[in-house]
């Protein structure tokens, strides 16, 4: 992302580096938080796209999966949270 991220954004990175959050596997992802769906698809999409988040596995197409940080999503949400 090359904004800096809100207050959801990084609420949707901790809960998935928790292991509460889960992807399906699609060009444009949708997240869901403790089972339930995210309130904010739109950033749960800007977030895989910005590769901050992925699945963990490879599953079918439209499969839920555990959703995990990449790299970058680790810096983003350690580099964030430093800072606080």
């Amino acid at each position: 992302m090359t904004t800096e991220l809100n207050r959801r954004a990084l609420a949707m990175l901790r809960a998935v580096d928790a292991g509460r959050a889960e992807l399906t596997c699609s060009c444009e992802p949708d997240l869901r938080v403790d089972g339930l769906p995210c309130c904010d698809q739109a950033t749960a999409h800007q977030l895989a796209r910005a590769g901050l988040i992925r699945p963990a596995r490879v599953v079918a197409v439209g499969q839920w999966t555990r959703a995990e940080l990449t790299e970058d999503g680790r810096l983003a949400l350690g580099g964030t949270l430093a800072a606080a």
